[in-house]
């Protein structure tokens, strides 16, 4: 019966886009703007609404943390492992893919930040603009122990600890070869536990609560449980009509736990097994829409902050100046969200993917020139 359900012998379920695994990821990052944006308005919609819109942020980032995993070992484990990629070149693609928009990012709240100075208009909240903590974070060492990165663009604390990732990834593959697929989800799912009692008896904290300094400490637990994940999709076939029940149940499962509390073992269990389960929903029929939408998520994710921090610096003076009414505060403040989501996929289109673009050409040159040197010259 079980093996009617889960079975190591049937061929797995390819990864595709335009599927659930997509559509999560925008879901995940529009989740994510309404945390970071949810104290802005006239009322924080933690105080007004539920206390899960601000308890929740750091449950939305595991998800990121346990999705890059997962992900990323489904697409790039079988190039690693016949060596038609080396892990330099994995490293280097992965940095380049989330440097050049952070840097883009920073400079330009950087420059906001020193032209509205240069105004008059000072920040309303200046401990957020130290100049002390802004070198860490634009070198993106602010989860490895380096002093910095608080305020400024702060989600981009995860950021930095995914590059710890990226270079513990390839290393991690080859561990995770040698094991079949129960043993991967068995690993994944104690190392994270002992993770947590090792921060527990050290710090007095669980690991999904360490400082950022400790960013990469806490990162690699998730990212690790999503690369396990991966493995066991990856060497195990799950019916689908079993994965769909498992993904409706474990969201639902999920909301009902933030309903009442932060449970954040049960949480992380019930994220993992709605990404587990989304990757092993086929995707029959393709959606370029939610494709795109899955794309633009890395620019919401890094640009939201930047946006939130412009626009309610400008709303902010207005509402001083004019008095505008609650109701107006509130119709702003939902302008404020669209902006945002507007802003990352003009981000993406016009800017961060044609510049992808190049990076790739540039990229797929430089694999062609070693090779194209070790050709036999003609005599």
């Amino acid at each position: 019966m079980v093996q009617a359900l889960i079975s190591t012998r049937n061929e797995t379920t390819a990864i595709a886009r335009g599927g659930w695994l997509d559509a999560l990821r925008f879901i995940v990052a529009f989740l994510i703007i309404l945390h970071h944006f949810q104290a802005a308005g006239p009322h924080a919609l933690a105080e007004t609404l539920h206390p899960v819109f601000e308890r929740g942020g750091f449950l939305l980032t595991n998800f990121f943390l346990i999705d890059s995993g997962y992900v990323l070992m489904r697409v790039y484990q079988d190039a690693l492992r016949r060596g038609t990629m080396s892990p330099g070149d994995f490293v280097l693609k992965r940095v380049l893919r989330v440097v050049p928009a952070h840097l883009m990012m920073i400079l330009s709240l950087a420059g906001l930040v020193i032209l509205s100075s240069a105004a008059g208009v000072a920040p309303r909240n200046p401990e957020w603009f130290d100049w002390s903590q802004f070198p860490a974070q634009l070198l993106l060492v602010q989860s490895f122990g380096v002093p910095g990165g608080l305020g400024w663009n702060a989600p981009t604390w995860s950021i930095s600890a995914l590059i710890g990732c990226y270079l513990a990834f390839p290393w991690i593959l080859k561990g995770l070869n040698r094991v079949g697929a129960w043993t991967a989800l068995g690993l994944g799912v104690g190392v994270y536990l002992l993770v947590n009692e090792a921060t527990w008896a050290a710090l007095g904290l669980p690991v999904w609560q360490m400082p950022m300094k400790y960013g990469f400490l806490r990162a690699l637990p998730l990212f690790f449980l999503g690369m396990c994940l991966a493995q066991f999709a990856s060497r195990a076939w799950i019916h689908p009509r079993l994965a769909g029940w498992t993904m409706l149940a474990a969201t639902a499962g999920f909301a009902a736990l933030q309903w009442f509390d932060k449970n954040a073992l049960a949480s992380i269990a019930c994220i993992g097994l709605i990404i587990l389960a989304a990757g092993a929903i086929p995707v029959t029929r393709r959606s370029k829409w939610v494709e795109k939408a899955a794309l633009v998520s890395f620019s919401m994710f890094i640009s939201n902050e930047v946006v939130r921090i412009a626009w309610f610096g400008a709303v902010n003076v207005a509402v001083a100046r004019l008095g505008l009414s609650e109701p107006v505060q509130w119709a702003l403040w939902s302008a404020g969200v669209l902006a945002a989501v507007g802003f990352a996929f003009a981000f993406h289109f016009l800017i961060d993917w044609p510049l992808q673009g190049r990076i790739k050409a540039w990229l797929k040159t430089r694999r062609a020139a070693p090779a194209a040197s070790t050709e036999p010259q003609p005599a």
